[in-house]
């Protein structure tokens, strides 16, 4: 299954953006990037068998357990694509937020969009590192 983040704003050179390199090259699953810009610019259209999880501040806040198990699940379901949509400062639209699959919470704080692809990259390493049965994710 490939991990797709699409982002509103250009990480640059940034210490955000070594951040998310160094966690997504770990990741053995296909992963995909696309920037757009902070307003305008098309969403890909989403291929079949796809989900999508927006990241929101009033989504749903899981484990990485959990996360990884969902994940785990939509790919043995034979998900072709999951995308994660990280929206600009003032995040996704009530449209969006209703077509999604899964909105999807780092709690109930506000987060800077550059610092939350940080955090989706590393909890994606950490997901496909808890399905492959790495030492990565220690749980307690």
């Amino acid at each position: 299954m490939q991990l797709h983040v699409i982002a509103r704003g250009k990480i640059g050179r940034s210490p955000e953006a070594e951040l998310v390199d160094r966690y997504l090259k770990r990741i053995a699953w296909p992963v995909k990037i696309t920037e757009l810009p902070d307003t305008g610019g098309a969403i890909p259209d989403a291929p079949a068998q796809s989900r999508t999880v927006l990241l929101d501040e009033r989504g749903r806040q899981m484990s990485s357990e959990d996360f990884a198990a969902l994940l785990g699940k939509w790919r043995d379901d034979g998900v072709r694509e999951t995308r994660f949509l990280i929206g600009a400062a003032d995040g996704h639209g009530d449209a969006a937020r209703q077509s999604a699959d899964l909105l999807l919470g780092f709690g109930a704080m506000t987060w800077p969009h550059m610092l939350a692809r940080a955090m989706l990259a590393e909890q994606l390493w950490r997901a496909t590192s808890i399905l492959a049965g790495h030492p990565y994710h220690r749980s307690g």
